[in-house]
């Protein structure tokens, strides 16, 4: 088997969201991988030190360095790492997770094409990326879904569905939680007793300003704070809908689990997010930034004319299974030969 470094944000016990770095590196060690991680650091110069001192102090027993990439800040430590990786003759493989990376791509066309060109394989886990990278002229990129592990979501058949609404991210100015609140009062015109719950640590200081967007709209929203992703999975089950309201994105995780679960999916028509998701046939799309479309898609669903709500969490929960990591490991396996 081989020895891999994996290079992110593993950031859980600071009290924020696990991101593919954990996940996704502890299913390679389940299959006999061997894999480093850097870094755990709060701090993000210590992050990008320790993730360099990491790859120099074992840089002769490493076979691959995974490293995921993302579009903002850490956009930085991606690049750092791949030029220390070109160096030292490693093997680096970014992973693309950020939506707005097109931006990146656009704003650092030199950096860009350092850091992705001299890569062993970009992997992107959308086909929204893979085009956009592809008609930048890169053309090592490789598309691996991100993956669940499909047997750990309990799936709801709900018989009903209420105004009853779960959203889940990081308090983040690019995810746009305030807009949630915005379909939450719109939501509340057609059924008073409609309720929202968002849970995820804090970001950017946007939870703060969305707890005080809530009072002055003077609209009661439950905050959870970060929880882990068992605690809810557990919730979700006094849920029936799941709101993504995003300006940007690429393939998020927890709009997958909603999948799994079971929740009738809506989310703003962004960046990756067409790609993963067909319109009416397993969740509904409206613009971004458009509470009040997206309101009445809640609405539509609750109605659930037809029975055409079932038949879209049937065809979501179909969706996401073919992402367990039972089929998309060999891809990987592949790869790493």
């Amino acid at each position: 088997m081989r020895n891999l470094l994996y290079i992110g944000n593993k950031l859980s016990k600071h009290g924020f969201n696990k991101t593919t770095i954990e996940t996704l590196g502890l299913s390679f060690e389940n299959e006999g991988y061997t894999v480093l991680y850097a870094s755990d650091k709060k701090s993000f110069l210590f992050r990008v030190l320790d993730m360099m001192v990491t790859l120099i102090k074992n840089c002769k027993k490493i076979d691959y360095v995974l490293i995921d990439t993302y579009s903002t800040k850490a956009f930085w430590y991606s690049y750092i790492v791949s030029q220390l990786c070109r160096f030292l003759n490693l093997k680096y493989i970014p992973i693309l997770h950020g939506g707005n990376l097109p931006n990146r791509l656009n704003r650092n066309p030199f950096l860009c094409k350092q850091l992705f060109n001299n890569a062993y394989k970009n992997i992107t886990p959308s086909d929204y990326l893979k085009s956009e990278f592809e008609a930048k002229g890169f053309e090592n990129i490789t598309y691996i879904p991100n993956t669940i592990e499909i047997n750990h979501y309990v799936f709801k058949e709900r018989m009903s569905f209420t105004p009853k609404l779960l959203w889940v991210r990081a308090f983040a100015s690019i995810y746009n939680p305030k807009m949630a609140i915005d379909v939450l009062l719109e939501l509340r015109k057609t059924y008073p007793e409609a309720s929202l719950t968002m849970v995820g640590p804090d970001k950017d200081g946007s939870l703060i300003e969305t707890k005080e967007y809530a009072e002055i709209k003077n609209v009661s929203v439950k905050f959870t704070g970060k929880l882990s992703k068992e605690e809810w999975w557990k919730i979700a089950e006094e849920y029936d809908v799941f709101i993504s309201t995003t300006h940007f994105d690429n393939t998020p995780i927890s709009v997958m689990e909603a999948m799994a679960l079971g929740l009738a999916v809506v989310s703003t028509n962004v960046g990756g997010i067409p790609y993963m998701l067909t319109n009416n046939e397993n969740a509904i799309l409206v613009d971004d930034n458009d509470a009040l479309g997206m309101s009445e898609s809640i609405v539509q669903l609750i109605l659930n004319l037809d029975n055409n709500t079932e038949k879209l969490v049937s065809n979501a929960r179909k969706n996401v299974e073919t992402k367990d990591w039972k089929q998309v490991k060999e891809q990987w396996f592949s790869l790493l030969k």
